[in-house]
């Protein structure tokens, strides 16, 4: 019986193949539009997460300033320096490493082009606080370090911008102008890409006693990059920093701090948590119109059980049940919003890739979302379908067959 029902719902479907088709618009693009907004919400968010994971594993970044935001600049404010940063991993337990940071604005020149770049100066843990990796070469050794010897390594931009045109070269072993003096190029750092400070990869690394002598011509610090290790407790650790860095810098228990600590694992989990919430007020939004499209499907059955008065009629006058009318008028609709919801999850499918492909992010399907979705499609079928169906198998026979 629920076999034979069923066929009689699908022939009545494609006898109105166009009417069907207009139907179930409002469910196509209401499915689509809340798989493809979650979609590429997800992936936006995995985006932002992995471009913050690559400033450093469970990093604590310490800035000079009175506080962050509006009207908290450094100016005014004194600088670290690289005692600093010995004291930090020397005094306070779960650090891993720290490394102490200065950075300038310059001009590179190397095989007859220039660019315009960063130049930053720091120790080898430098590499080790961002997860930094060599494409080619070595990183510094300890007596360039201590010396502020005239060597460097180049990030993946500047390698492109000064070598890129040059076949066979890597620039590794070359020399490079860095403002008024010239460097040896020992190795070529491996690319990272966009991150939440712009282009990683657009950098040039010297050591810090070479940036502080020939290129800042101060002993001052900009930044101190502490990376803690794995497993630790940032709360505790972050509060003995800023107790030491108090005590260092001789605030009194009435001053306010003159320093931010930054930590990057909490900024990604402020972020992953605004970003969630974002993708499920779209997906809401996007789900409105998942109700417009039942409406109408609501409106469509009404208007096909009164064209259709005296099939419905003469069935009952036969002798069909009450529950088999409604069963087939019920299952037209669930028909009809599934295959809405199938067609939808396939655009959907297909603009989530697209739209991913363009926007740069992540593109991951999601079953859960998809599976929801269909399941919510059929579900609007049978809610918006049951009053139609319900009208039909109570008609009258008899004034069923009078009808005109």
């Amino acid at each position: 019986m629920l076999y034979s029902v069923f066929m009689l719902a699908l022939r009545s479907v494609q006898r109105n193949v166009l009417r069907s088709f207009l139907t179930v618009l409002g469910i196509v693009i209401g499915v689509s539009a809340v798989i493809t907004m979650v979609t590429l919400g997800n992936g936006a968010t995995q985006a932002i997460e992995t471009q913050i994971t690559s400033l450093g594993t469970n990093l604590l970044m310490v800035s000079p300033g009175q506080r962050l935001g509006g009207g908290g600049g450094g100016g005014g404010v004194p600088q670290f320096t690289e005692a600093d940063a010995l004291a930090i991993a020397a005094q306070i337990g779960g650090v891993a490493a720290v490394a102490p940071q200065g950075r300038a604005s310059v001009i590179v020149v190397a095989n007859g082009r220039n660019w315009s770049t960063s130049v930053t100066g720091s120790t080898n843990e430098w590499f080790k606080t961002g997860n930094w990796q060599l494409a080619s070469g070595r990183i510094f050794a300890t007596d360039e370090q201590l010396a502020g010897s005239a060597v460097c390594l180049i990030g993946e931009t500047v390698r492109r911008e000064i070598f890129g045109g040059a076949v066979g070269q890597t620039g590794l072993g070359q020399q490079l102008r860095v403002k008024q003096f010239s460097c040896d190029i020992v190795g070529i750092l491996a690319s990272k890409g966009q991150g939440g400070m712009g282009d990683q990869d657009d950098t040039v690394v010297v050591p810090l006693h070479t940036l502080q002598r020939r290129v800042t011509g101060s002993r001052k610090v900009s930044t101190l990059q502490v990376s803690m290790e794995e497993g630790s407790d940032s709360t505790p650790l972050k509060a003995s920093l800023r107790q030491l860095l108090r005590e260092r810098r001789k605030l009194s228990e009435a001053d306010d701090d003159n320093f931010n600590i930054f930590d990057t694992q909490q900024l990604a989990e402020t972020l992953s948590s605004t970003m969630g919430v974002l993708t499920n007020l779209l997906g809401a939004v996007a789900a409105v119109s998942l109700l417009v499209g039942g409406i109408g499907i609501m409106n469509i059955m009404l208007v096909s059980v009164t064209e259709r008065t005296r099939e419905i009629g003469l069935r009952l006058a036969v002798g069909a049940l009450e529950g088999e009318v409604l069963l087939q008028f019920l299952i037209e609709a669930v028909v009809l919003s599934a295959l809405g919801g199938v067609v939808g999850v396939v655009i959907a499918t297909a603009a989530s890739y697209g739209l991913s492909i363009y926007m740069a992010v992540p593109y991951e399907f999601d079953p859960f979302i998809n599976a929801l979705a269909l399941l919510f499609s059929a579900g609007i079928g049978v809610l918006f379908g049951y009053f139609p169906a319900r009208r039909a198998a109570r008609m009258d026979p008899i004034e069923a067959l009078r009808h005109e």
